[in-house]
């Protein structure tokens, strides 16, 4: 039981890193000032960031539980 959570917990974690590292950034900084509006012109591909947005979210909230669940294991 214990050995299936925390192969559970890996792949999860693994999952939340790669959703989170497959985000874009927010333009922040010097050169979102200089790109400025030239993202919305040419279309920036928003069903996808909400995509990562949300799986982000699901294996957050899958790895905040599992790890509960494996320190009263």
């Amino acid at each position: 039981m214990k050995t299936v959570l925390i192969i559970l917990q890996v792949i999860f974690s693994l999952g939340l890193i790669a959703s989170v590292l497959m985000q874009s950034g927010k333009s922040a900084g010097l050169s979102g000032a200089i790109a400025g509006g030239a993202e919305t012109l040419f279309g920036k591909k928003k069903g996808l960031d909400e995509l990562f947005s949300r799986i982000s979210t699901i294996m957050a909230i899958g790895f905040l539980l599992l790890t509960l669940l494996l320190s009263l294991v």
